[in-house]
Order: C-alpha cells, then sequence, then structure tokens
C-alpha cells in the first residue's frame, strides 16, 4: 500500500470513529404518541418496531419514545386491547416528534387539552403529525388544511366526514406527507413508510433501509396512491372509478343518470352498462348505495343528527332515509348508532361493566 493510501485509509478510520463516539454521545431523538381511544393497533406496532429495530441494529439508543394519553389512563385500541401510557399531557414537554394515533372516534376526543399541546409542540418547532383519522385534530388545532398550506392525507374512508367539517382542506391520494415540521400518514401499513422517512431524516438512509430489510418491507414513495380505484385528488382513473368519484363527490344532491353521463361524455346507455358489468347494478342503484354506505361511515365516525346526516346524504327526509338504511343494514340509523356507541362504552373500564352487569343478574 502507497502512502498516500494508507493514509486516506486511516483518515477514513478515524471519521469513521468519530461519527460512532459523536453518534453515542449524542441525546436520542424523542418521539411522543399519543394515544386517543379506538387507536389502530398496527400504527402503533409499525412505529414502535421500526424505532426499536433502528435501536437495536445499531446498538444504541438512537430513539427513545413515550406513550401518552390525555390523562395518563389507559387507553383501548380498536382491536380491543388495552394499552398502559407513560405520562398525561400536562406532564408532556415537547419532543422531537410528536405523533397522534387516531381511529375510529376522531370528532369526540378533541379536547382543549390535546389542541393545546399540539399547538405548543407546533411552537416549540416539533416535528407534528399523526395517523388515519388523526387529521381531524391537526387540522383543528390549526396545524395542517390552512389556507397557506390546504394538503391534508387522512385515511380515505375517512375523507368524506373530513371535508364536512373542514371543505378548505386538499385531502391527497397518497399514501403520507412529511414535510419538515409536518408528518401526515393515512395509517395502515403505510405508517411503516412514514416511519422509515422520519429514521432517514434523523439517522440517515442506510439504517432507515435495514430496518425496512428487517421488517420485510419495500420502501414506497409518499406519492404511492392509497387506492387505485378511488379518485380524491382530481387524478385520471378508470372510467368505472370515475363514475363512483362522481356519485361520493355529489352526496347531498344527487345528480340525475343524464348529468353523470355528460360529466363523462358516454351515453347514458354506455353508463349503464358500465356500472351493471363492473358493479352489477344500475347506476342508480349504484349511486343509492353509495350514499347508504356515506351515511353509515356519518354514523360510525361523527355525532351528527339522523336529519343532518340524511340530508348530508341527499335523502328527502329523515324517514326516507331511516327506510332506506333499514332496508341496506337490516336495521334503522338510530339503533346502529346506539349499539355502536353501547359497545364502545361497555369498553371502557370493562371490569365495572362486568360488576354491575353481575349485579343485576342476582335474584333478590
Amino acid at each position: 500500500m502507497t502512502i498516500t493510501a494508507t493514509f486516506f485509509t486511516n483518515l477514513a478510520i478515524k471519521v469513521f470513529f468519530l461519527q460512532k463516539v459523536e453518534m453515542k454521545t449524542s441525546a436520542p431523538t424523542q418521539f411522543a404518541l399519543l394515544l386517543q381511544p379506538e387507536f389502530s393497533l398496527t400504527t402503533l406496532t409499525m412505529a414502535t418496531e421500526s424505532l426499536r429495530i433502528a435501536n437495536q441494529n445499531s446498538g444504541q439508543r438512537l430513539f427513545d419514545w413515550y406513550l401518552v394519553s390525555e390523562n395518563a389512563e389507559d387507553v383501548r385500541a380498536s382491536n380491543g386491547m388495552w394499552f398502559a401510557t407513560d405520562c398525561d399531557l400536562a406532564e408532556l414537554e415537547p419532543t422531537d416528534v410528536s405523533l397522534l394515533f387516531e381511529g375510529n372516534l376522531p370528532t369526540q376526543h378533541l379536547s382543549k387539552k390535546l389542541l393545546a399541546y399540539l399547538r405548543k409542540a407546533g411552537r416549540f418547532g416539533s416535528v407534528i403529525g399523526g395517523f388515519d383519522s388523526a387529521t381531524y385534530a391537526l387540522a383543528q388545532a390549526g396545524l395542517v388544511g390552512t389556507e397557506g398550506s390546504p394538503e391534508v392525507v387522512l385515511h380515505w374512508e375517512a375523507v368524506p366526514s373530513f371535508q364536512e367539517w373542514f371543505p378548505n382542506a386538499h385531502p391527497q391520494n397518497k399514501i403520507y406527507q412529511l414535510t419538515p415540521t409536518r408528518a401526515q400518514c393515512a395509517g395502515g401499513i403505510a405508517t411503516l413508510d412514514l416511519m422509515l422517512d422520519l429514521i432517514a431524516r434523523f439517522v440517515g438512509e442506510a439504517m432507515a433501509n435495514e430496518v425496512a430489510n428487517a421488517m420485510i418491507h419495500t420502501r414506497r414513495d409518499s406519492f404511492t396512491r392509497q387506492r387505485e380505484d378511488q379518485n380524491f385528488d382530481g387524478k385520471a382513473i378508470s372510467t368505472s372509478a370515475k363514475i363512483v368519484s362522481i356519485m361520493q363527490e355529489n352526496l347531498d344532491i344527487p345528480l340525475p343518470l343524464r348529468e353523470i353521463a355528460e360529466s363523462l361524455n358516454i351515453p347514458q346507455r354506455t353508463l349503464s352498462r358500465i356500472c351493471n358489468t363492473v358493479y352489477g347494478s344500475s347506476p342508480m342503484r349504484l349511486y343509492l348505495r353509495i350514499r347508504l354506505q356515506a351515511s353509515r361511515n356519518f354514523l360510525f365516525y361523527e355525532e351528527h343528527s339522523i336529519k343532518e346526516i340524511a340530508t348530508a346524504t341527499g335523502f328527502s327526509s329523515p324517514a326516507t332515509f331511516s327506510r332506506c338504511f333499514m332496508a341496506q343494514f337490516g336495521q334503522a340509523p338510530s339503533q346502529f348508532r346506539i349499539g355502536l356507541r353501547k359497545k364502545q362504552n361497555l369498553n371502557e373500564n370493562p371490569e365495572i361493566h362486568r360488576l354491575i352487569r353481575r349485579d343485576t343478574e342476582v335474584p333478590t
């Protein structure tokens, strides 16, 4: 080996060890994982496992994370499992990254305490973000979906309801969006893609790829579409999917068959043939089912009155809406909501409900 080659080899070794020493002595990047009732366990698993594997494979504490709830109480995931938390929002100081884990109840827990913490973390300069339907809270806090930056990302199923709340926001048909201070993700497996991007930001692409390999995952770009068969960002899709998209965008005032055909520049007969071939239904029957599914999502995610939901999904009266809902789902809208909320309430402090039920069953 020449003197020059030896010099550069030794220099590379010194730089390598200096980098290792610097990484070991620097403070870990801190993540606050804010758990909301009915959050998706998939998202929490993807997030924590990616950070754990980065720590394990590096042999260092690259990342610390804390499970947080509003009042330091246990939180129930959507699959029924309960999780203890490390602290409450009042104790929590802003961290490098604050991520909100939402799910089936995005509007029921928009507390002043939660919104105040999100705004405080935003002023601190933290990366603020969330998964699934967390965009409701982020938008309510004024952190996303603003006039200057209207683009938002959330689970496709929650988009129609979200647009009722935030009509000026622009939902994007992609799996996540990461900016210097905001991190929005549609949830599910896409959580891992966002986490890998965050890992790359803080400790480099090599580690992000190493974690991806460990989790048997091929990294996806943020612009990967959530669904190829639906459109909520203006991109061209198949004619059959465009039909559904037009119907979904016109729930409150249903369009006649003629207007749908004209908007697609196809004959009404062609429209009917496509609907029957692809969906096994006439166009108007398909339209009714789409409106009923949207109404079910409103009942699931929101607390609007039956009359408001009937109006939002294009029914002339609550009675007409209830009759159609009953025919499609086998129960009235009010019964559906009562049953759903009762099930969710029973999942809070189940041991107390069990004791109450046992007491009422004991003969007097």
